[in-house]
């Protein structure tokens, strides 16, 4: 696994864009992007607060919004998230063969990040400032929202 800091990319920026999106509809600031061939297919923020789901973690979110795809589009494709992936996301991750995932941050939540990489995912961890600091504020400010969601 990578771990060094770098600059917020286009494509990490539009999750993280995707994550303010839903701080700002009252939601938990998560967002993720499904990349193929240099392209975003699906986007996505978690949304269990909008629309009262269970399980609309922003990386699946992002791969609902993509439609249906091949293996093979799953499997040349990088999901970008703000946050290290759960293991309802990480779960997703693996049944759809998705073979590289960069994560914004995991100081706030370290996710399933050594499943999947024992599953052959390569994973690079961003370090991101921004992806930090959001989730930071937000444990801060709703810390039952997030216990409810994911932060037992």
């Amino acid at each position: 696994m990578s771990s060094t800091p770098t600059q917020t990319d286009k494509f990490m920026q539009a999750a993280i864009d995707e994550a303010q999106q839903g701080l700002a509809e009252g939601g938990i600031p998560i967002g993720s992007v499904l990349v193929h061939k240099g392209r975003i297919i699906g986007r996505g923020h978690n949304r269990r607060v909008q629309s009262g789901s269970a399980i609309l973690h922003g990386e699946m979110d992002a791969l609902e919004n993509a439609g249906r795809q091949s293996a093979q589009v799953y499997a040349e494709s990088t999901l970008y998230t703000t946050l290290s992936p759960c293991a309802m996301c990480s779960g997703a991750i693996l049944l759809y063969g998705i073979k590289r995932v960069i994560v914004g941050e995991n100081q706030t939540f370290m996710g399933e990040e050594a499943l999947l990489e024992s599953r052959g995912v390569t994973l690079q961890v961003q370090h991101n400032d921004a992806c930090i600091s959001m989730m930071k504020n937000f444990i801060a400010a709703r810390p039952a929202l997030w216990d409810e969601d994911i932060g037992r």
